[in-house]
């Protein structure tokens, strides 16, 4: 089996020797050599504008212990990169004025202020979205002990919600501008069912599949009752697929951060509505929705890291829940997005998907 620095010396070696070739150069080849190194059964990519699909491919199989091929419909959990869909259904009813982005949270629930932390008194949906609310994590590591809430996933959620504001917060400083929180998402979410009387499951069906025709789907892609992908965890050197239904799966209360899937023709539209209104159109929301969206806030915005880096422009953000890994770059100057999803998570995939991505940004650089 080959070392896993040995995989990366190799992937380096591989990108180098690629950009001697012509610009703009297919990167099938380079995708799918990458894709085998590192562990990797199967990877989608595309290279989008506003209007139209530059490059769009699938390759590998659906799971290392299946032949089925992988096609353009195969679905992927988007781990992180939910949270730009979350934020996204907010700032709809941000503009029909259901909510502002200053408003605070203790306004929408005043009965919580007692048993919460005063450090959180003057926390605003803008804050939680942005992460700059000092909410714990909730990442899975070195998290508070929560308990084992009861009721529908609203009233879980509820609940959850009371228990992250009893915690103590976070520090923010010079070093620390921002504490990334699953957690702070649930909040916000919070705040949006409330006004609206819907659960986030409702305004997702709503807003992504009824009026945006998108087909998003909650949790793992079913890969039990008909041919999907299968996520893949990296345990003692060997890929373990992870069956939809393996039953300890959950996401603690967070899933408004990081439990959905699609597959990457319909999130290709998702993202032409974002690079279309970050040129000034207006679409499903408002252009300069799409501005206060992806640049209104430093460093990270709503569900967006913003990046400015060498006279780029960037929106950019990563996602996993440990057996998918998705990674979207949206360069705002140029108007080009470039998507990348996998069925694996583990430091050899994730160094794949950002030579693959630093490939597919130089074939299509002009």
């Amino acid at each position: 089996m080959i070392k896993p620095m040995k995989i990366r010396q190799t992937l380096t070696t591989l990108l180098l020797f690629s950009t001697v070739f012509a610009f703009g150069q297919n990167t099938l080849q380079f995708a799918d050599s990458i894709r085998k190194l590192s562990n990797i059964p199967e990877l989608s990519y595309a290279v989008i504008t506003g209007n139209s699909i530059l490059e769009i491919q699938a390759i590998g199989k659906h799971s290392v212990e299946l032949t089925d091929t992988a096609t353009l419909n195969d679905r992927f959990h988007l781990g992180s990169n939910t949270k730009a869909m979350t934020a996204f259904i907010i700032a709809k009813y941000v503009e029909k004025g259901k909510l502002k982005w200053g408003t605070k949270f203790f306004d929408i629930f005043p009965g919580w202020k007692n048993k919460s932390k005063p450090e959180y008194f003057n926390i605003s949906l803008q804050d939680l979205l942005s992460h700059k609310a000092k909410i714990q994590p909730f990442q899975g590591e070195n998290d508070p002990v929560i308990p084992n809430f009861k009721g529908t996933k609203q009233e879980k959620r509820n609940l959850f919600g009371q228990f992250v504001l009893s915690t103590e917060p976070v520090q923010l400083d010079t070093l620390n501008k921002f504490v990334y929180s699953n957690a702070g998402y649930t909040l916000a979410t919070l705040m949006l069912e409330k006004v609206t009387g819907k659960s986030w499951e409702q305004l997702i069906e709503k807003t992504f599949n009824k009026e945006l025709k998108l087909n998003l789907k909650f949790h793992w892609p079913e890969n039990q009752k008909q041919k999907g992908t299968w996520g893949h965890i990296f345990e003692n050197g060997k890929l373990i697929p992870i069956p939809s239904n393996t039953p300890d799966y959950h996401l603690d209360y967070t899933e408004p951060s990081g439990d959905l899937n699609i597959n990457i023709k319909d999130y290709i539209k998702f993202i032409q509505l974002n690079l279309k209104g970050l040129k000034g159109q207006d679409n499903y929301l408002k252009a300069q929705t799409y501005a206060f969206i992806h640049k209104g806030i430093e460093h990270y915005s709503m569900g967006w890291y913003n990046i400015y880096e060498n006279s780029k422009e960037l929106s950019t953000h990563s996602g996993t829940a440990g057996s998918y890994y998705t990674l979207v770059h949206i360069d705002r100057i140029k108007g080009k997005a470039y998507i990348i999803f996998t069925n694996s998570y583990h430091d050899d995939s994730k160094q794949a998907v950002r030579l693959l991505m630093r490939k597919l940004k130089e074939n299509y650089s002009n």
